[in-house]
């Protein structure tokens, strides 16, 4: 579909409602020829509104909607673009609702936090049910997510308030698989062909872990939550873990950890001398990640374990004595049906795990299943994968504690993480939330520095691949430092 913008530029805001409503389409602009249907999206500042006016059309047919918002005078610049983007948004899916008799299940809703709105409105003083009837009326949200938006908001609010100013969470990256899965656009590498890269990796992230111990502590800050992910930690054998936390556990004080998590993920990784090795470190929670229990599922996403390895797994960590485990379903795989999700997820139910994460599909550009073109279940399927899930956990005595959405999810879905009751992974809720920094470190990292009270974020990148992180120790201390500096302002 041809975009043309009139007095604003608002991609993002665009072409996310453009997939919610066309997923058969993409973006192009102006100068593009040969489309048959065409967005025009004008946005116009007047005295009193701000008026963002989309003409549509598609399928042979034609459509205008149009929204408005107020910006008093002394409204700072990223509250006035907040209320721009909600009218550009709500004007294109008016048009778009028009023109296709669609309305989605996030309604106008974009983007990949679809709770903020939530949390924002009950910070305002709104009670749930006055946050409810503004997500209908004003942003056309079903009913199912809009219940999905404010318990996720409160979950985050509750995690929120028993944070402290000089709190971070921190991450370790371990970008290695057994094999490289059909979805995957990570960067991991198979160690079938880069197993000679975990040792001197391992060098390097140690290293890197004594210097970022440093700067945690002369920089006053705590750590509240450690997560270790990939990539696919087991991987690494017993005696590389042994040594990887062994080193970590003695560099950072972590008295003030209330999570020490392990993405276990594939169950051809796990093994009794490993979850050893993690319970002796003070590893709390892991993550065992099937993804699905149907074979020809796992077949075609390059998976080499069956759904019994994956039951074995689990009794293995049960058996042991993990406090919590957690487990991840993906909604839309190849060759995945409504049936065979369901009878994943009730075999799921059946393992004893109190912490399920339901993910819908996202197409990356550098996954095999768009490489090779692999065929995946309709949006229709996987909306009936999802309509089953969330009363089914429901039923079960679990609720939602974390929410977020990704470009190019199958339907324009989302991922929820569900618990029960006391079993909430808190890194979660940190890291989607964004309730305060994360500490980043290891290939492929994305160090985030939060500061809440001023609604201020950035970032800073590692080293994209094994290779890279190992021969640039440069980037690694700029990285720290920039963490560091950020950190001294906030704190003062």
């Amino acid at each position: 579909m041809r975009l043309i913008f009139h007095g604003h530029d608002q991609r993002y805001a665009v072409e996310q409602s453009l997939l919610a409503f066309f997923p058969e389409e993409r973006p192009v602009y102006e100068n593009a020829g040969g489309e048959d249907s065409e967005a025009v999206v004008t946005l116009t500042a007047g005295a009193v509104y701000t008026t963002a006016v989309t003409r549509l059309t598609w399928g042979g047919r034609s459509s205008r909607g149009m929204s408005r918002v107020t910006i008093p005078a002394g409204t700072d610049e990223y509250e006035a673009e907040r209320r721009r983007q909600k009218a550009v948004k709500l004007s294109f899916f008016k048009a778009a609702r028009a023109v296709t008799g669609i309305t989605p299940s996030w309604g106008a809703l974009t983007g990949i936090r679809p709770g903020k709105l939530a949390e924002r409105f009950l910070l305002e003083g709104h009670s749930p049910r006055q946050v409810d009837r503004i997500l209908e009326k004003t942003y056309y949200v079903s009913p199912e997510r809009r219940r999905l938006a404010i318990e996720t908001a409160q979950a985050g609010l509750r995690a929120k308030a028993d944070l402290r100013p000089e709190d971070i969470s921190l991450y370790v990256g371990i970008p290695f698989c057994p094999t490289r899965c059909a979805y995957c656009s990570f960067v991991s590498q198979s160690v079938e062909r880069s197993f000679g890269m975990i040792e001197p990796y391992l060098d390097v992230l140690c290293r890197e872990i004594t210097d970022a111990a440093r700067m945690v502590a002369e920089t006053g800050l705590r750590i509240k939550s450690f997560y270790m992910g990939g990539g696919t930690p087991t991987t690494l054998t017993a005696q590389q873990m042994d040594r990887l936390l062994t080193h970590l556990n003695r560099s950072f004080d972590l008295s003030g950890c209330v999570e020490y998590c392990i993405e276990a993920g594939r169950p051809d990784t796990i093994t009794a001398d490993k979850l050893q090795v993690l319970l002796d470190h003070g590893a709390d929670r892991i993550s065992v990640n099937p993804q699905s229990l149907e074979e020809k599922v796992l077949a075609a996403i390059g998976r080499r374990h069956s759904a019994g390895d994956v039951e074995a797994a689990m009794a293995l960590a049960a058996g042991m004595g993990f406090p919590h485990v957690n487990m991840d379903l993906i909604a839309g795989l190849p060759e995945d049906t409504p049936e065979g999700f369901r009878r994943t997820l009730d075999r799921c139910l059946s393992f004893g795990a109190d912490n399920i994460t339901i993910h819908t599909l996202a197409l990356k550009k550098g996954s095999r299943i768009l490489l090779e073109g692999l065929a995946i279940p309709s949006a229709r399927a996987v909306g009936e994968m999802l309509d089953y899930a969330n009363p089914t956990l429901r039923r079960r005595g679990f609720t939602p504690y974390y929410l977020y959405r990704q470009k190019y999810m199958s339907g324009s879905f989302e991922n929820v993480g569900w618990c029960i009751p006391g079993a909430e992974g808190l890194y979660n809720i940190y890291i989607m939330e964004e309730l305060h920094s994360i500490l980043s470190l290891g290939a492929g990292g994305s160090t985030k520095m939060v500061d809440p009270a001023g609604n201020r974020i950035s970032r800073v990148f590692h080293a994209k691949y094994p290779n890279e992180y190992i021969t640039r120790p440069e980037k690694l201390r700029e990285n720290l430092e920039s963490f560091r500096q950020f950190h001294k302002e906030l704190l003062r």
